[in-house]
């Protein structure tokens, strides 16, 4: 049975996803044994100040997701109670998505101005066709992985997708922080992190 090369697609960045929070998981683990030996300078600086790292989570969902979501998804676990983390967790997930749609919409106004065009034609004419054939697993792959979803949204928008088929596929963030937070919560609830 021959698979087609989407859902190849689809399954291999999948996989990478999965890697990819088992080495956030193990990154934890060491990080953590580290704190533990001075944890009342790393427990002052972070989480006396949830501001500053809601500030740096919207600001790296917006800028390419450089830092990995799993990260917050961690501080939440430690901040506060079950309730405080699934609060989080919302939070994290509904601002992921809607900063996508913002890049989606910005990526939208660069398809429509000619210069964009030229620099297309210019440098990506040989990707465009893949980012047109691919754009749904794209943005399903993006949505799940920790491939930067800001940067595959704008991408996505500049490549003329369209916005309801953005916005529906765009749900399987949500999936994402949903299932990954869960993990993230049962590892630390049983300490095997």
């Amino acid at each position: 049975m021959k698979i087609s090369s989407r859902i190849r697609f689809l399954l291999m960045n999948s996989i990478r996803g999965l890697v990819w929070l088992l080495v956030l998981l193990a990154l934890y683990l060491v990080i953590r044994e580290f704190i533990e030996r001075n944890p009342q300078s790393w427990i002052d600086a972070f989480y006396s100040k949830p501001l500053v790292i809601y500030l740096i989570y919207l600001g790296s969902e917006f800028f390419f997701g450089i830092i990995p979501p799993e990260m917050f998804m961690l501080w939440a676990v430690n901040k506060g109670s079950t309730i405080h983390y699934i609060f989080n967790l919302i939070f994290f997930a509904g601002t992921s998505y809607a900063l996508g749609y913002i890049t989606f919409l910005i990526g939208q106004l660069f398809y429509k101005k000619d210069t964009f065009r030229k620099i297309k034609e210019k440098f990506l004419k040989n990707n465009w066709p893949q980012f047109k054939k691919y754009g749904l697993f794209l943005i399903i792959v993006a949505a799940l992985t920790p491939i930067p979803w800001s940067a595959v949204c704008l991408v996505i928008g500049s490549a003329g997708y369209p916005s309801k088929r953005f916005l529906k596929f765009a749900l399987f963030r949500i999936l994402r922080f949903a299932i990954y937070g869960f993990i993230i919560f049962q590892t630390h609830q049983f300490n095997i992190f």
